[in-house]
């Protein structure tokens, strides 16, 4: 049967793209050359991934990984705008993390509301009355529309819980967990039954907190080993930390021999998890083989479980008061300024740059004032001059963008 909970997809999400200017003359009565009245086309619209507490898991990315929002409609004649595309809204759970495709963290969407704005829309292009002047005062053409931003993300749902069980596969973790609180959870006498972690909220007396179930962990999970990385992940959040030691394990390993594996793979993954407030707890006390000093419990005969409770409520309340407030982490992408002129391998010129990108992009390059206008623009923006005090020559190559066009010295 699939599994309904994700915790980890890749998205290609792509902004709105930009409606294209009109290129459009005021036609009157008795106004036999009416001046430019073209309009702007509206902007596209952007793709923002926003926490969304009602959301419980990535599932919805898993078959349908492609967004894209509204694009913006084309402008008209008489001056008229076109209509801005609508953003596109994508809820996530609450602690998803948006990284590049290459691992570098984006943002680090914490609590419900917190937004990302992961692919922006395209601007729309100007019409022609945009480009009257006194030295042009019939515009013939008018911009098109810039492509939306597209771009393919990873993202990442670190599960955020009071706390989480820890313990090898089997220890007795789902069964505690239907025990204390609704979830419902997988549960058998075989290794690995849970594939996926769990949520229960756990109400004692006057306490009420968040218990998440992990994966059972393995000796190298730290490095990897059985999904390692996969279950560990969503230890990285939880206040405290619940090491079950399994007191009837069929591996026959000791308490102190789980507990030593246990907490070295949680300071392989993770130092810092080391320090985070912990309990040791024995299970299975109903069947136990081995000997244990510490809290014992049984989640079948529910032997313990109420003095365990009361003292994971306890150190979770604690935890509380000490952890400062966490804040969303979004990394801020600046409209890029400037531009730079490199040489490519076949000899080539190429002129980097959103700024001057942008105006090649959105030029109709089949209408010879449209590429008048870009050769002014570029003078104007220092392209040119640029370009030749790099060294480029009459007929060579210049690429911008997708776009290739060939350097004419009278222009410079």
């Amino acid at each position: 049967m699939a599994s309904g909970f994700v915790d980890e997809v890749q998205v290609n999400l792509r902004g709105g793209d930009g409606g294209a200017g009109a290129m459009s003359f005021r036609r009157e009565a008795h106004v036999p050359r009416g001046g430019p009245d073209g309009g702007d086309g509206g902007a596209g619209g952007d793709v923002i991934v926003e926490a969304d507490r009602n959301v419980a898991s990535l599932l919805a990315f898993r078959d349908h990984p492609h967004r894209r929002a509204k694009s913006g409609t084309h402008g008209s004649g008489n001056k008229r705008h076109g209509a801005t595309g609508s953003d596109l809204i994508e809820p996530v759970p609450e602690g998803t993390v948006v990284k590049s495709r290459e691992g570098e963290v984006l943002a680090d969407l914490v609590v419900h509301g917190d937004r990302y704005v992961a692919a922006r829309g395209g601007r729309g292009g100007r019409g022609n009355a945009r480009f009257l002047s006194n030295a042009r005062r019939a515009p013939g053409f008018a911009e098109q529309g810039e492509y939306g931003e597209e771009r393919w993300l990873r993202l990442e749902l670190k599960l955020m819980a009071d706390a989480a069980l820890v313990g090898f596969p089997n220890a007795g973790k789902s069964t505690l967990i239907s025990a204390v609180s609704a979830a419902k959870p997988k549960i058998a006498d075989y290794p690995f039954t849970t594939l996926e972690p769990h949520l229960g909220v756990v109400r004692f007396h006057e306490h009420e907190f968040v218990l998440a179930d992990i994966p059972g962990l393995i000796e190298g999970a730290a490095d990897g080993r059985g999904l390692g990385h996969q279950f560990l992940r969503h230890v990285e959040r939880a206040r405290v930390l619940v090491v079950l030691i399994d007191l009837a394990s069929v591996e026959g390993r000791s308490p102190e021999d789980q507990e030593r594996v246990l907490l070295g793979e949680l300071g392989q993954y993770r130092p810092e998890l080391l320090e985070r407030r912990r309990l040791i707890v024995g299970t299975k006390t109903d069947v136990a083989t081995v000997e244990f000093d510490g809290t014992r419990i049984s989640a079948v005969t529910r032997e313990g479980l109420d003095a365990f409770l009361g003292g994971l409520a306890t150190v979770i309340m604690e935890a509380r008061v000490a952890e400062p407030v966490r804040e969303p982490f979004v990394v801020h992408r600046p409209r890029e300024q400037g531009f730079s002129v490199q040489r490519d391998d076949d000899g080539a010129w190429r002129v980097h740059g959103q700024a001057a990108e942008r105006v090649v992009a959105m030029a109709d390059l089949t209408n010879s004032e449209a590429i008048a206008y870009v050769q002014e623009r570029f003078r104007r923006m220092g392209v040119e001059r640029a370009l030749a005090r790099a060294g480029a020559r009459e007929g060579d190559t210049v690429r911008i963008g997708p776009i290739e066009l060939e350097y004419v010295e009278s222009f410079s």
